[in-house]
């Protein structure tokens, strides 16, 4: 039987297509040359297109970074959830999911670029814009976990998700630097701290 004809994409479909190559390709450069070093001539060509088409998706590099790094958040709270899901074994997978994270090249891309977009104020608002839905997810897993506590917590979520962000942001950077210093189990630990610290708090007598 003759091959069934390939469905051309419609012109949203083909965007969105050159948008992920790019982003593809992207993340590819930037691991080989870091995010100063990473030009766009060289990820329009790994991802095949011209600079007409990488400027047609995104306005610069810094662009294509932030989207990047909001998209890698994003992928890292679905598999928390993924994790905290599965009850008996989620205090230890997340663990090795931290784990996992320092030992990626992407944290050092995060501190480089956190570096820059410090220096550079407009950056540093895009970057804070982009970030909140990553952050608004992950303050529903935390907001999840205070209403477990007894007494339930329920004016915490957004100073708490804070903290367990930079929880988790620091214990990489400090692997990266003394991988010997945080153990896969370090994480659950300090998470443990953290909440049974609040419910303690909370149970006590007021005034």
């Amino acid at each position: 039987m003759d091959a069934q004809p390939r469905q051309r994409l419609t012109r949203a479909e083909a965007k969105a297509r050159t948008r992920t190559l790019l982003l593809d390709a992207a993340a590819e450069v930037f691991a080989r040359r870091g995010f100063a070093g990473a030009s766009v001539d060289e990820i329009a060509e790994t991802a095949g297109f011209s600079i007409g088409a990488f400027y047609s998706n995104f306005a610069n590099k810094d662009e294509l970074f932030v989207e990047l790094l909001s998209t890698h958040s994003r992928n890292q709270i679905a598999e928390s959830a993924r994790l905290m899901d599965e009850r008996a074994e989620g205090k230890a997978e997340l663990g090795r999911q931290l784990i996992a994270a320092a030992d990626e090249d992407f944290p050092l891309l995060e501190a480089e670029f956190w570096l820059y977009s410090v220096r550079n104020p407009q950056v540093t608002a895009v970057l804070a814009e982009r970030m909140r839905e990553p952050r608004e997810a992950l303050q529903k897993l935390v907001g999840d976990a205070l209403r477990r506590l007894d007494p339930p917590v329920t004016d915490l979520d957004a100073p708490v998700t804070v903290v367990v962000a930079a929880l988790f942001a620091g214990l990489v950077r400090q692997r990266r630097v003394d991988p010997g210093s945080v153990s896969a189990e370090l994480y659950d630990q300090a998470l443990h701290w953290l909440f049974a610290g609040i419910e303690i708090e909370r149970s006590q007598p007021q005034g």
